[in-house]
């Protein structure tokens, strides 16, 4: 790989791991605010945004490992958004 092409997937990755930081922060700032613990809605939109970047970097540098943790990660990110907007639209319907 060039210089280039090493820089830019610097870049992917970095965003993805600001990503994964910004989940736990915003995650933690919300607990102390509530003063109780509480995994808000954006802590999966986080996670899901970090896992796309991660796993392009992944790909990218053909690392098995990295690629298939991020693949499944995923997964689990994706359903509980689902969870989470089927049970608000049931509430909104019931009100």
């Amino acid at each position: 790989m060039d210089i280039s092409t090493e820089w830019w997937l610097l870049a992917i990755g970095f965003l993805g791991q600001g990503f994964f930081f910004l989940r736990f922060f915003w995650q933690w700032i919300v607990s102390e605010r509530e003063k109780r613990s509480v995994i808000p809605l954006c802590f999966w939109y986080f996670s899901l945004f970090g896992s796309f970047f991660l796993l392009i970097y992944a790909l990218l540098r053909r690392d098995i490992v990295f690629t298939i943790g991020q693949s499944t990660g995923s997964i689990i990110y994706v359903r509980n958004l689902y969870l989470i907007h089927r049970e608000r639209a049931k509430l909104a319907a019931s009100s």
